[in-house]
């Protein structure tokens, strides 16, 4: 079932963002007066197909991991003299130009309308309270304490966990110092701590900036009873049952859930005995955790087990919602700070801060839909639109086959007066595609290394 909900999450949120990028090129090209010969979203065999009044056939076909506008153009095929003037090649370079962008151009619209709907409807996230601090941690040196709020971090607002993790988040690979302002809880005071780094996060194939500083966000004291069982896992061979209450492991009483994760997480390979309540009767079982590695080479327990939602006091969560007019300003700001904060983990990744393990394919983007799909409406919104970013930025990259390599021949026309020739673009062509293709092999290698 979850196979299946993977796959169907996958199919829409390509299809949606395919279909959007490319009815952006096929909008502005009919206004430019180009005849469009196929709108295809997927490749290989059609499987459903119609033509409208202007003779444009639109495909669905069998492959739904991208898509095309065919127009019609003499590079391509011979155009009948009395086409001619709606042949892309025929248009002036403005509007090559303009029909080339606005494939791009339509994602980034797509993300703003997308934050503007979330930011009006409005969405509930958990204020960012800290709430253990690791000793010997860089947060611990610089005296960062518990049950303070995360109101800022380098003077920028961060009002969800998600806004501090991703201002974090710009800043790896760098020296220099954090500056993180923090609130107690109840209280009107602030107060500044200055982290130092240096090469903060390098080279990490997953970075985690919480983790690394030491910072544990504060989460509700959850009571140790099973929730889930995974078929197969490390807790179903030892014999738990969803709604087990663990209450002891190696005869130390627990009473949250936290406190068996740290059992189970330091114990890879090494028997656990589990003191479970089930009912009124009390069992001693044995589990042995199963083994994972970690980006750091360490190697950490899992049981496979999961516990119930925590239940968040009210005092803690935070409704983020505005008037539709400001609502519609905060989608433009949030799509161009995610924007620049994607352009400069590109830039990162170039120079080396940011490990090239870090590059996504297309198991990972199904995976992501999936798990978004089935947290909410919000959250699958929330993917959809950053998704529809980065699509938008990878097209605009000058690397000739994808929109961005268009528009480098199209500027240079623009400003030579003449047409890049043909040999060039040929050359550039299979450049373009070598690049393109190790990179699609580079990110379908670290997905499978991920599994």
């Amino acid at each position: 079932m979850y196979l299946i909900q993977i796959i169907l999450a996958t199919i829409v949120t390509l299809g949606i963002l395919v279909t959007i990028h490319e009815y952006g090129h096929f909008w502005v090209a009919r206004r430019c007066g180009v005849k469009v010969l196929r709108f295809s979203i997927g490749f290989g065999k059609p499987l459903y197909s119609w033509r409208d009044k202007n003779d444009t056939e639109f495909v669905i076909a069998a492959i739904p991991l991208g898509g095309y506008v065919k127009m019609l153009d003499e590079r391509e095929a011979p155009v009948a003299p009395e086409l001619l003037p709606r042949a892309f090649n025929q248009k002036p370079v403005g509007q090559r130009i303009a029909i080339v962008i606005a494939g791009p151009a339509a994602n980034f619209l797509f993300a703003i309308l997308a934050y503007w709907l979330l930011f009006s409807m409005g969405t509930t996230s958990v204020v960012p309270v800290v709430g253990e601090i690791e000793p010997g941690s860089p947060a611990a040196t610089a005296n960062l304490q518990s049950e303070h709020e995360i109101i800022e971090v380098d003077g920028v607002e961060t009002p969800t966990w998600e806004a501090v993790n991703l201002k974090l988040l710009s800043r790896t690979g760098d020296t220099g110092q954090l500056n993180i302002t923090t609130r107690p809880l109840g209280e009107l005071t602030d107060y500044n701590f200055f982290i130092p780094v240096k090469d903060w996060q390098k080279g990490q194939d997953q970075p985690q900036p919480l983790s690394s500083l030491g910072i544990k966000p504060y989460v509700p004291a959850v009571p140790p009873l099973v929730d889930q069982v995974v078929p197969g896992g490390a807790a179903e061979k030892a014999g738990l049952l969803a709604q087990d209450v663990i209450v002891a492991v190696n005869s130390e009483p627990i009473s949250d859930w936290r406190q068996l994760v740290d059992w189970v997480k330091k114990s890879p390979n090494i028997p656990l005995e589990l003191t479970v309540q089930r009912g009124n009767e009390l069992l001693d079982l044995i589990a042995v955790p199963d083994s994972s590695t970690t980006p750091d080479n360490s190697s950490v327990g899992h049981l496979g087990i999961a516990s119930q939602p925590a239940s968040w006091p009210e005092h803690l969560l935070r409704e983020i919602r505005y008037p539709v007019h400001i609502a519609a300003w905060r989608a433009m700001v949030k799509t161009w700070d995610m924007t620049a904060l994607t352009l400069n983990a590109l830039k990162k990744m170039v120079m080396g801060s940011i490990s090239i393990k870090n590059l996504s394919g297309p198991i990972t983007i199904a995976k992501v839909a999936g798990d978004t799909a089935q947290r909410g409406m919000e959250t699958f919104i929330n993917f959809l639109a950053y998704l529809s970013i980065s699509l938008g930025l990878i097209n605009i990259l000058p690397i000739p086959v994808l929109d961005g390599g268009h528009l480098m021949y199209y500027l240079v026309e623009l400003v030579r007066g003449r047409p890049v020739s043909e040999k060039i673009q040929d050359l550039g062509q299979r450049l373009g595609l070598s690049i393109i293709l190790m990179l699609m092999l580079l990110a379908l290698f670290n997905d499978l290394m991920r599994l």
